[in-house]
């Protein structure tokens, strides 16, 4: 016996969509102009990790080149010139905004330590029989110092005004050669491997550099790209910067920047130093400071 209907004349369909879900429909197919807006007041990351996963609609409106132009734009991300134009303006807006100075204490500033007996440490040490005390300071915090000769390295205030004002400290080389280096991990720093091999984003490295009047001196930096087993991969090492005696002691800067090294860069290396070239007691050598390793945009390379 088959059972009836509940009303007479009523036919089986497939149900109507529960109110949640039309709800859900008509937000995910908003016109293109407004969901653009909405995902300019959003966090990047979120856009191209989140929404444009959410729906075909959302994916091409998270895809389009206008709206990272846009975001460029409201951000201030501008490319230098007016005839250069992004040809990823995805891509040069995150290089632009993770774009930042790798290295640590680039500036002999050191950092605040937690520890109260790290900044009570007294160091003694007898030289020329006077005796010699100085609170250690935490200057070279980030820095391998690979060699560390004559009076060694030290941190002093710079005999003329830097050309960045900020710049108020610089590391000072002695009579034997002094030499320090970081090793940046890009992984680390938020340059995954994939990204690394497939945009391949130009590398820069500067560095400032400025001898005393008084004695001659000499300044030598190397930066090396390595891969995952520490390998060079490329290498900027220009021949070592002769200063001589009664010099006008002003500030030099070195500049270099990586392009097309191929896949599988992982870290860059950075060292540099010198010393002085007459053997003068105390800290008569190179002096180097607000140096920098940065990803940043083919177009501000």
């Amino acid at each position: 016996m088959k059972r009836r209907s509940k009303g007479m004349g009523t036919t089986h369909s497939t149900p109507s969509p529960a109110p949640e879900s039309c709800s859900n429909q008509a937000m995910f197919s908003l016109p293109p102009d407004i969901l653009e807006e909405i995902f300019l007041d959003l966090p990047p990351d979120q856009v191209v990790c989140v929404n444009r996963l959410v729906c075909r609609q959302w994916k091409e409106v998270a895809d389009q080149e206008s709206f990272w132009r846009e975001r460029c734009r409201r951000e201030g991300y501008h490319p230098h010139g007016a005839s250069k134009v992004p040809s990823d303006w995805r891509l040069f807006y995150f290089l632009c905004k993770k774009r930042r100075n790798l290295l640590k204490n680039p500036r002999g500033e050191g950092e605040k330590l937690q520890n109260l007996e790290l900044w009570a440490i007294l160091v003694l040490f007898v030289k020329n029989n006077h005796v010699l005390f100085a609170f250690f300071l935490d200057t070279l915090r980030g820095w391998t110092l690979t060699q560390n000769n004559g009076d060694r390295w030290t941190v002093d205030e710079p005999m003329v005004p830097h050309p960045n004002e900020a710049v108020q400290k610089n590391f000072v080389t002695s009579y034997g050669m002094c030499l320090k280096e970081q090793t940046v991990d890009l992984k680390h720093e938020g340059y995954s491997p994939s990204f690394m091999d497939e945009f391949q984003p130009p590398i820069r490295i500067s560095d400032w550099y400025a001898p005393r009047w008084d004695c001659g001196s000499e300044y030598t930096i190397s930066v090396q790209l390595l891969d995952e087993r520490k390998n060079v991969v490329q290498e900027f090492h220009p021949d070592i910067v002769y200063f001589p005696q009664w010099n006008d002691q002003q500030w030099c800067q070195m500049t270099h920047v990586f392009q097309n090294y191929g896949p599988g860069v992982r870290y860059v290396r950075f060292s540099h130093g010198g010393k002085d070239t007459q053997f003068w007691a105390g800290w008569y050598g190179i002096r180097v400071t607000d140096s920098c390793v940065e990803v940043c945009p083919a177009l501000d390379s």
